[in-house]
């Protein structure tokens, strides 16, 4: 119990963020996160390659449109690996809702109830999964809906406290503000190095944190995209947390006693009114750091569920 990784587990609900089986399988977490760039790494891995060419096969017994056969194979092939991480996990599989589709909320909603649908088709109930979706605005806002159908939601590439109140208003399962792709903003724009307590991606999760059990909100933090395990273990203690494979086996390999930084002392504040549309982009425009990050983010994961697909259409 003296390996960090055990002590972390006691603490905090610990996630793998990976598509790869083998290592979920290895660190048996509670829950898995996948998005587009994690799919991608996975299409190259063996067990993944039979489960790409079901997911063609399947798309093209269902329709015979070219485009149609891309997207539906895309969103087979991700349901699959889900699927096959459901039965390496006791919770939940996050599987991501196409990128390109961040700033329609309608759009966000059709792919999110499909990409349920196929779950169902494979045995997996939709309590077993968290669709997730960038934490824009119209990404919140048709979280709002999904949630209120029995459809919990991972609100990802979250970089500001904004974010975080909006998705707790709209009564959303589960946030992921991302750790390091704040540290590498900082770090690029101060040129300053930062230890784990002045990690500016650690102290807005720990801020987020201390908002929501503070004010009594049910919405889950679960801080992710982390550079170095002093990031991680500077929020032992949060709900969850999603690690890497590779800091994951850091923190199993290293011994030390664990310093619990997040506690919920329980509800001491009313909730403040909820934000509107305008309060929200209005300060995510005054934060060059969460605009930048955000679109950069969705920009990235577009680009990677493009490869995803000129991979897939190589093979109709």
């Amino acid at each position: 119990m003296n390996d960090l990784l055990s002590q972390l587990k006691a603490v905090t609900t610990v996630v793998v963020d990976s598509g790869d089986l083998g290592a979920i399988e290895q660190f048996r977490p509670v829950d898995a996160t996948t998005n587009p760039s994690l799919l991608l790494n996975a299409s190259q891995l063996d067990f993944a390659k039979p489960i790409l060419a079901a997911a063609i096969a399947y798309a093209k017994t269902q329709t015979s449109d070219k485009d149609s056969q891309l997207s539906l194979a895309s969103d087979k092939f991700a349901v699959d690996i889900g699927t096959a991480i459901s039965k390496l996990v006791p919770g939940r599989v996050s599987t991501e809702v196409d990128a390109r589709l961040s700033f329609d909320r309608d759009a966000t909603l059709t792919k999110a109830r499909q990409l349920v649908a196929l779950y169902q088709q494979n045995g997996v109930s939709r309590e077993r999964i968290l669709i997730k979706i960038a934490s824009t605005w119209e990404g919140i806002q048709a979280a709002k809906v999904l949630e209120q159908e029995g459809v919990q939601c991972n609100l990802t590439l979250l970089f500001h406290m904004a974010q975080a109140r909006a998705c707790a208003e709209a009564g959303v399962f589960l946030i992921s503000p991302f750790v390091g792709r704040i540290l590498d903003w900082y770090k690029a724009n101060t040129k300053q190095d930062y230890t784990a307590e002045t990690d500016p991606g650690v102290l807005s999760v720990r801020e987020i944190y201390r908002f929501f059990k503070t004010h009594g909100y049910n919405t889950v933090v679960m801080g992710a995209s982390f550079r170095n395990i002093g990031e991680v273990l500077a929020l032992a203690g949060c709900d969850r947390l999603t690690i890497s494979p590779g800091l994951l086996e850091e923190l199993q390999q290293q011994q030390g006693e664990l310093t619990v930084h997040l506690k919920d002392d329980g509800a001491t504040a009313t909730k403040p009114a909820a934000l509107t549309e305008e309060a929200f982009r209005w300060a995510l425009n005054e934060d060059a750091m969460a605009t930048e990050k955000l679109a950069e983010g969705i920009r990235k994961f577009a680009v990677d569920q493009r490869k995803l697909e000129a991979l897939l259409a190589a093979q109709l």
